[in-house]
C-alpha cells in the first residue's frame, strides 16, 4: 500500500459531484501528459498526503459531506484504490470516480463490487489526434472504458476539455459521432481551456468553437465555462 498517495484535499466542492457536497482528493501520478492539462505539479508530483489522514478528515465532516470526488493525476494507478473506496462507503459517503479511462479492468471491479457511485470519463481525442494530445496509445482502453460504463447502470458523464488548436468544431462533430456509434445518450459536457494557470504545455490562445450537434438528438451538448 502507498503510504501517501495522495497529492492534497480540497476540503469542499459544490462544482465537482453533480447535485452533491462533496470534497477531492488529488491522487498523484498520471500515465498521460495532456499539453493543457491544469494540474502539472499533481502529475509530476509525488504524495503528501496518507489515507489514514484522509480518514481522520472525512470522519470530522461526515454530516457536512455528501461525497468523495477521487480525481488526478489518473487515481485509477494507484492499486489500493478499491480499498480506499470501501471505507469512503462504510463511511456512508458516496464516491465519484475522475478517469481517463486508461483502466478499463479497474473501473470494472470497482462497478462490480458496488464501490462507485459516479463517474465523470475524459474523451480526450480520436485515435488520430489521441496520442499527439495525450503522449501516450492508450485510446482502446479509453474505448474499453466508454463500453464497461454503458454496460452498468451506475451514472457517468462524458466530458472533453477543449483547445481551438488541437480540436476544432469538425474534430469535435467527430467525437459526436463516435459517442453516436457507441450507444452513449446523455450530456457530452466540453470544458473551453483558459489558459489562466501553468499548464503542463505552454499553449496559444483557443477560440471557443461554435457548434451544436443538431444529428444526434440523444446527445446533449453542454458548455462548462
Amino acid at each position: 500500500m502507498v503510504k501517501k498517495p495522495i497529492y492534497s484535499i480540497t476540503p469542499f466542492t459544490l462544482l465537482d459531484y453533480p447535485d452533491h457536497t462533496a470534497c477531492i482528493l488529488w491522487f498523484a501520478g498520471c500515465n498521460m501528459r495532456c499539453g493543457y492539462c491544469y494540474n502539472p505539479e499533481i502529475v509530476r508530483g509525488k504524495g503528501k498526503v496518507g489515507f489514514d489522514e484522509v480518514l481522520s478528515f472525512l470522519e470530522k465532516r461526515k454530516n457536512l459531506l455528501d461525497g468523495v470526488v477521487f480525481s488526478g493525476g489518473e487515481c485509477t494507478m494507484h492499486q489500493d484504490l478499491p480499498y480506499y473506496a470501501s471505507e469512503v462507503k462504510h463511511l456512508g459517503m458516496k464516491v465519484k470516480i475522475d478517469t481517463n479511462g486508461s483502466r478499463p479492468h479497474v473501473l470494472e471491479d470497482l462497478l462490480y463490487e458496488g464501490l462507485v457511485d459516479y463517474v465523470a470519463l475524459d474523451f480526450k481525442a480520436l485515435p488520430e489526434d489521441f496520442e499527439s494530445i495525450t503522449q501516450s496509445d492508450l485510446f482502446e482502453q479509453f474505448r474499453e472504458s466508454l463500453e464497461v460504463l454503458i454496460g452498468h447502470d451506475v451514472p457517468f458523464e462524458i466530458r472533453t476539455t477543449v483547445h481551438s488548436e488541437l480540436i476544432n468544431a469538425e474534430k469535435l462533430s467527430k467525437m459526436a459521432s463516435f459517442l453516436h456509434d457507441q450507444g452513449y445518450k446523455g450530456k457530452y459536457y466540453l470544458q473551453h481551456f483558459v489558459g489562466e494557470k501553468e499548464t503542463i504545455k505552454t499553449l496559444p490562445h483557443s477560440k471557443k468553437p461554435n457548434l451544436a450537434f443538431t444529428d444526434y438528438p440523444e446527445l446533449e451538448l453542454v458548455w462548462r465555462n
